[in-house]
């Protein structure tokens, strides 16, 4: 191939014209340069998504470290509706941290390598519906921490205990809530300032995200 691309490049410079082959390996190695060059940008800018959702991790990892110890501590000090809070605070937040510790861990692992052309964006556009569907949830986690403090009303003998994990689960879903929310909307501008400085499209439905790169 590179007797090839030696032989055209030497017809063009004696402005004649290439034959059939030196042609094909001309249009080739220019389809790949331009491929190549189109991930590069893309590239990067899945490395810095990577990085603004490795900060959240990292955020969501300190808050349920910082629940957990406090937690554990009003568990075991407390009686009534305040070692009830702290007993679903220490639950909750344990599953917080292996959920950031599992992300951190699958970023990590990463391979750039094996990214085919608008992959970079597909990966992050769905890290955005993940936390547009995680805002869904939580707001039901706030409904239903008000509807424990309703229930705490009509019974007597769980009334601690109602009170308690709604008063957790208010806290936790409202804390959830401005996190997603936040790490959405940076991700997002990301996302349309690489857009706009690259030209690349995206075609969303249901099931499926498209990505067309205009060269």
């Amino acid at each position: 191939m590179l007797t090839i691309f030696t032989k055209a490049m030497k017809a063009v410079a004696l402005n004649r014209k290439p034959g059939p082959n030196a042609m094909f390996v001309l249009l080739l190695l220019l389809l790949i340069s331009q491929v190549a060059f189109s991930q590069e940008p893309e590239m990067d800018f899945y490395r810095r998504s990577l990085s603004v959702t490795n900060t959240g991790m990292m955020v969501l990892g300190g808050w349920a470290v910082a629940n957990i110890a406090t937690g554990a501590y009003g568990w075991s000090q407390f009686d009534g509706q305040q070692k009830y809070f702290h007993q679903m605070n220490f639950f909750w937040n344990t599953v917080n941290l292996g959920i950031a510790g599992y992300a951190l861990y699958n970023n990590a692992q990463t391979d750039f390598g094996l990214f085919t052309e608008g992959e970079g964006v597909r990966q992050h556009l769905r890290t955005e519906r993940i936390l547009l569907i995680n805002n869904g949830l939580n707001l039901g986690y706030i409904g239903t921490g008000m509807f424990l403090r309703h229930r705490a009303t009509r019974n007597e003998k769980r009334v601690d205990l109602f009170r308690g994990y709604g008063n957790s689960l208010i806290l936790q879903g409202g804390f959830l809530f401005l996190f997603d929310s936040t790490l959405y909307l940076l991700l997002r501008n990301q996302r349309l300032q690489f857009l706009e400085e690259t030209g690349v499209s995206v075609i969303s439905g249901f099931n499926h995200i498209g990505v067309s790169v205009v060269f």
